[in-house]
């Protein structure tokens, strides 16, 4: 049950952050095409994850990035979770990685935001 709601938990904190995130775009753009070319970098992210192959087996610097992106800790430490293993510092970078584009995301949303009304 405990881990059922830490994989709420970190995938609502993730959702809130990227739902922030687009919040930046959507008030910069200056039409809905390019508010909305703003996803897709975003869409290639889990590709180039742990989520669908280990990292270990990935060619040296598409390697490096997939360990240093936050989808990467993410899916290991839900992973880690559903199989009732130990997360280890998983999920203490899927925290960092998920609050930190939060804080900087509403940072720069409401930057734009002033500018918008301004």
């Amino acid at each position: 049950m405990s881990a059922w709601l830490a994989v709420t938990g970190i995938l609502l904190l993730f959702i809130l952050a990227l739902t922030w995130l687009a919040v930046i775009p959507g008030l910069s753009a200056s039409s809905v095409e390019g508010a909305g070319a703003f996803a897709y970098p975003l869409i290639f992210l889990p590709f180039v994850s742990s989520a669908f192959v280990p990292t270990k087996t990935m060619p040296g610097p598409v390697r490096w990035f997939a360990e240093h992106q936050p989808v990467t800790s993410i899916v290991n430490t839900i992973r880690n979770l559903f199989a009732q293993k130990p997360v280890g510092d998983d999920i203490w970078t899927a925290l960092a990685w998920c609050i930190g584009i939060l804080v900087v995301a509403y940072i720069f949303a409401m930057t734009a935001y002033r500018r918008k009304i301004a």
